[in-house]
């Protein structure tokens, strides 16, 4: 199946079977970075739309625990960077409908939480087809070296997603159910 018919697809049953209130262990990432040796204490996360896998439950241990969290600005040219943001700032809603920082500091993450359609267990990730995530990750990495950690729903695998060579593999990928390594 090419990845258009996958994307509509999966958009269509997560809806369907959305359950907010399924959520990720947060000590499996702790155990992540702990394997990792990560000392870094900027982390990129996401604001969850359209039925993405809640994260917020995640960031706020994050924040608990002294890590500076940043999340995605869209920019023009299919670009985004990520910008300072707490849980005391307030989100402003940009042209896609996602909930974006207001702050202008820049931050490029240690880690980044990456949001998804669908994956398989190469550890491809499938998004909503604009390449704003393999495009920011491909510059992140000339700066500097960067955790992934995708973050999905268990239903949201499939057999196989056929990539290309602008396609970024994700290091993990975490589910309410398990851990893809």
């Amino acid at each position: 199946m090419n990845k258009s018919k996958i994307r509509k697809k999966l958009l269509k049953i997560r809806k369907k079977k959305y359950l907010k209130n399924l959520r990720i262990n947060f000590r499996s990432i702790l155990n992540i970075l702990k394997k990792e040796k990560i000392k870094g204490k900027i982390l990129g996360g996401y604001y969850p739309y359209n039925f993405e896998l809640d994260s917020t439950g995640v960031l706020k241990e994050f924040e608990k625990r002294k890590y500076q969290i940043s999340l995605p600005k869209i920019k023009k040219n299919f670009k985004m960077n990520f910008f300072e943001w707490s849980f005391k700032d307030p989100l402003t809603i940009n042209k896609f409908g996602i909930p974006e920082p207001i702050s202008d500091k820049v931050k490029y993450p240690d880690i980044l939480l990456v949001p998804m359609v669908a994956f398989d267990e190469r550890l491809n990730r499938l998004g909503y087809g604009g390449g704003f995530y393999d495009r920011y990750i491909k510059e992140l990495r000339k700066k500097k070296k960067i955790l992934l950690i995708g973050l999905a729903f268990s239903f949201q695998k499939v057999k196989k997603i056929l990539i290309n060579k602008y396609d970024i593999k994700l290091d993990y990928i975490l589910t309410e159910k398990k851990l893809l390594k």
